[in-house]
């Protein structure tokens, strides 16, 4: 669909960078979710280490969750520390034969998420999304690729990069949450449909379907929002 082609270029600027690439064997993946569970049995035990450990490991992506969700930089730092405090005291509850580290700790952000917008329900989405940019235009909430780059892009394309972030953004945030909450773990978060499809607790055939009227809808807004803008 035309929609989803429009929506899939300009997501691109929001996706978050891997240090290395996701792919890999699933002996490699085995080993990787072996790990974790010794991990999370070792901050049963009270390790200390263990918890920094995993904290540290998971600390990004579920802010980066909470950050497009909300499009609130204040908001975002307040519920990642609230997804650690749910994640420590249900820690008891994981089990590695039930699904991976990472779909629990996302199941656990998005059902906090939840009851986040359920109390806040009568405040409009969109009222503190400047909060998550900075005075001279950049977002806070978005990973500074630029800084990352040997030779970074002239002042004109950081510009730019930064006004397409900030519609998508914007643009983002007004898509129906159940939509919204699709896109962002598949387009930004780049989960599989059967992941996704845990952490919503609906069918996969439904995620697909809530991704593709998601992408639909973000075409649509953005090219609206361009018009205003023009």
């Amino acid at each position: 669909m035309a929609g989803d082609a429009g929506a899939d270029a300009q997501m691109e600027f929001l996706k978050e960078p891997t240090a290395q690439s996701v792919s890999g064997s699933a002996q490699r993946e085995a080993q990787l979710e072996m790990d974790w569970s010794a991990t999370v049995q070792q901050c049963l035990l009270g390790n200390s280490a263990a918890w920094a450990a995993l904290v540290r490991a998971h600390h990004r992506r579920v802010y980066a969750i909470c950050y497009r969700f909300t499009g609130s930089g204040t908001d975002a730092e307040d519920l990642t520390q609230e997804v650690f405090l749910r994640i420590y005291s249900s820690l008891k509850s994981f089990d590695a034969d039930r699904g991976s580290l990472p779909v629990w700790i996302t199941t656990l952000t998005r059902n906090l998420l939840i009851d986040h917008f359920r109390r806040t329900r009568n405040q409009r989405l969109t009222s503190s999304l400047d909060e998550g940019w900075t005075e001279g235009g950049e977002d806070r909430g978005a990973i500074p690729v630029d800084r990352l780059q040997s030779k970074g892009p002239g002042q004109h394309e950081q510009l730019a990069r930064r006004e397409m972030q900030r519609m998508v953004q914007q643009a983002l945030a007004q898509v129906s949450p159940e939509l919204r909450e699709a896109v962002i773990l598949r387009d930004l978060q780049e989960m599989d449909y059967k992941e996704i499809a845990q952490v919503l607790s609906i069918p996969e055939g439904t995620v697909k379907s809530r991704i593709s009227r998601g992408r639909a809808e973000l075409a649509r807004l953005l090219e609206c929002n361009k018009k205003e803008v023009m």
